[in-house]
């Protein structure tokens, strides 16, 4: 897979797992609650996790909704905490 397609891939990744729980990037990027810088290293986690594939089937599972990321998740302090305001 090419560089650019699978950080694409991995974005859309964070955005899904932060959308499943509540917590809105855009509005923490824009309020300062999410910087730049962290919302690049989340995307950066996400790429290093072994779990892709898996993470994919939960997203597809929890479509409705969920209170917090799966455990195995690079990202879950982060989302929780931004899910939580």
């Amino acid at each position: 897979m090419e560089h650019m397609e699978r950080i694409d891939k991995h974005i859309q990744l964070v955005t899904r797992m932060s959308d499943t729980v509540g917590a809105d990037l855009a509005a923490a990027l824009a309020d300062n609650r999410l910087t730049g810088e962290q919302y690049r290293g989340a995307v950066l986690r996400c790429t290093a996790c072994g779990h892709e594939d898996a993470c994919a089937d939960w997203l597809k599972d929890h479509e409705a909704g969920a209170e917090a990321p799966p455990d195995y998740c690079r990202n879950a302090d982060l989302i929780t905490r931004l899910a939580e305001g």
